[in-house]
């Protein structure tokens, strides 16, 4: 019986660029139902102890582009700081706010996820400064 070695380039159930496309196709339509939520209840209507919609599409901005930037590159940013030079505010008060960085996260998880090295995901890392494990 014949043997391999499995090293972290041939053992890639996904390659990068899948998990990415599969990432932003979730994003893609979480931004349709952004687009969709009536701007008046957007940042007020809960249902019990929930957080509005805004609140938790905010947290999504704060999580993505710096998350993927994060794995892509090992720099834990947040989101304020990957915006700093850029004319968006960081807390948003209108839909169309959200969307803006909502857009803005999706190109640069675009760009920088080509920043992303062979074998990152199975790299251990310490997110944010708090959460210690594999990259994948």
């Amino acid at each position: 019986m014949e043997t391999q070695e499995i090293t972290a380039t041939n053992n890639i159930a996904l390659s990068p660029a899948d998990i990415l496309e599969h990432w932003q196709g979730h994003r893609n339509l979480t931004r349709r139902v952004i687009e969709a939520f009536p701007e008046d209840r957007l940042f007020d209507f809960h249902i019990g102890s929930m957080r509005t919609f805004a609140d938790i599409a905010m947290e999504l901005n704060h999580m993505a582009a710096p998350g993927a930037h994060g794995v892509a590159t090992g720099e834990w940013k947040e989101l304020s700081e990957l915006l700093k030079d850029r004319d968006l505010n960081p807390s948003p008060t209108t839909k169309a706010g959200i969307l803006e960085i909502w857009d803005w996260g999706t190109s640069h998880m675009n760009t920088i996820w080509g920043e992303l090295k062979p074998g990152r995901f199975q790299e251990t890392d310490k997110a944010f400064g708090q959460y210690e494990g594999k990259v994948w």
